[in-house]
């Protein structure tokens, strides 16, 4: 997946003992379709939180922020080419 919206956590949908997402709610969605269209929906992040798309924000910025989820920012790294090891 090359395209991805952006969801964020919203407090009444946290997992109460869920810290990681309290200090983390922003997270990645995959976009098949363009993210204005799916601005307000709730939707599947892709580490699994459920999360409401804010369409006007750019994963490619907020990903790289402090309360960006990890797992997310992980999933969503593109692969990296490879050096030689000599």
């Amino acid at each position: 997946m090359d395209t991805y919206a952006v969801g964020f956590a919203r407090p009444d949908r946290w997992s109460r003992g869920q810290s990681t997402e309290q200090s983390h709610p922003w997270h990645a969605v995959e976009a098949h379709r363009p993210a204005a269209e799916l601005d307000g929906e709730v939707e599947l992040a892709v580490c699994g939180a459920i999360v409401q798309v804010w369409g006007s924000q750019k994963w490619e910025r907020v990903g790289n922020g402090r309360t960006a989820c990890p797992t997310c920012r992980r999933l969503t790294t593109t692969a990296r080419s490879l050096t030689s090891a000599r």
